[in-house]
């Protein structure tokens, strides 16, 4: 995957901080741990981050959001080949899928709290 992101325009021009601040040691552990669940589900992605063989030369973060969406294609493709009817498959990628994301939503507002 050569794609991370770069489409969108260039990297680090946002002036908003809504993203979660983290440290650039924190975002490699995080974009290591969905590299290896898409690479779980296929296909592979490149060792690209810093200090890896194929060393890009972008952020540990860029490589956690284009990942990120590279893992929800690869689920959402195996929604796709697994249900056993077109309807199945729309109800676990619409309602089902928007019933999880307001639940994991609902917990990152507890814990902000309680930091």
């Amino acid at each position: 995957m050569d794609d991370h992101g770069d489409g969108f325009g260039r990297w680090g021009v946002e002036t908003s901080h809504a993203a979660v601040q983290r440290s650039e040691e924190e975002w490699t552990v995080i974009a290591g741990y969905i590299r290896h669940a898409a690479n779980k589900v296929g296909p592979d992605l490149p060792l690209c981050l810093p200090g890896e063989p194929q060393e890009c030369g972008r952020t540990a973060q860029q490589h956690v959001l284009a990942w990120a969406a590279h893992l929800k294609a690869v689920a959402h493709h195996l929604i796709e080949q697994s249900a056993p009817s077109e309807a199945r498959a729309a109800h676990v990628a619409g309602p089902l899928y928007q019933q999880r994301l307001a639940q994991l939503r609902a917990l990152d507002g507890s814990e902000r709290i309680q930091q």
